[in-house]
Parts: structure tokens; C-alpha cells; sequence
């Protein structure tokens, strides 16, 4: 079976308590049990990840690389967090290793601070998930399931 990474970047373990009128009430639990359910109804195994630290993100990342080479994984659905807006190091890792993304904000950063407005992220993404709440994670998965099946 294929294995697909779900990725989350800092403050993402504060889902449910950290600004509910953005983000919603649904916790980062809710949000693997989510994808967990979507990602067997694709046919794929999920491995669930979330750290605040920028430099074990970018070891996942190359991780995963080496997976989806190696024909293991299909690739990572992302929320990079703030790490959208202010990593260049977390980009030049998926270009780097190649990995298929789908990035996934759970707020619409576009109607939100312009600083949120830009990320360094969507550039080397397959696909952009914005302001869907926690729904746009299982629609990430479905999306990367279905464009990994295509050429680029």
C-alpha cells in the first residue's frame, strides 16, 4: 500500500483551543481521524505528523523524498503554518527532494494580515488548499492521490 504523509507546521497541536473563530473547534486529533478515514478510502496508509520545530519538518521532508522515489508514497499533504509566510529553507526542501505537496491552510490567508498573503510554500506545491477549515485536508488528499496518478 502507498503511504502518504500528512504534515503539520507549528502551533498546529493548538487546533481547537488556539483562536476557534478562525480555526475552528476541531482539534489536530479530529483532523487525523479525518484523514485517516479519507486516506483508506483512497487505498493509502497515512503517517501523521506535526512538530513546532523547523529543522525536524525539513527531515520529514526529506524523508518523504527518498519514499516517493523509492515508490513507497505518493507524496505529503502540508500545512506549513506560519512557516508559509517565513521559510525558504522548508521550500527548498520539497524542491529539492521533489516531493509532491498539496499545502493546505486551514483559514482563508488571503482575506486575513498581508504578511499572510504570500508563501514561499504554494510555488513548488502541486496544489493549494485555502480557508476550507479542517475539510480541506481530506480534499488535499484526494487531490494528491489523483494528480500523482498524472505526469506533471
Amino acid at each position: 500500500m502507498n503511504s502518504v504523509l500528512v504534515l503539520n507546521g507549528p502551533n498546529l497541536d493548538l487546533l481547537g483551543t488556539r483562536k476557534p473563530e478562525v480555526y475552528g473547534s476541531a482539534t489536530l486529533a479530529d483532523v487525523e481521524q479525518l484523514c485517516r478515514v479519507r486516506a483508506a478510502e483512497l487505498g493509502l496508509d497515512v503517517q501523521f505528523r506535526q512538530s513546532n520545530h523547523e529543522g525536524q519538518l525539513i527531515d520529514w521532508v526529506h524523508e518523504w523524498g527518498r519514499r516517493v522515489r523509492d515508490g513507497q508514497a505518493i507524496g505529503a499533504v502540508y500545512n506549513p503554518g506560519a512557516h508559509a509566510h517565513t521559510s525558504i529553507a522548508l521550500r527548498d526542501a520539497i524542491e529539492g527532494v521533489e516531493l509532491p505537496v498539496v499545502e493546505v491552510h486551514i483559514s482563508n490567508v488571503h482575506a486575513r494580515e498581508q504578511f499572510r498573503h504570500h508563501s514561499y510554500i504554494s510555488p513548488v506545491a502541486r496544489g493549494v488548499v485555502v480557508g476550507l477549515g479542517v475539510l480541506g485536508y481530506p480534499l488535499a488528499l484526494t487531490g494528491l492521490a489523483e494528480l500523482t496518478r498524472q505526469p506533471r
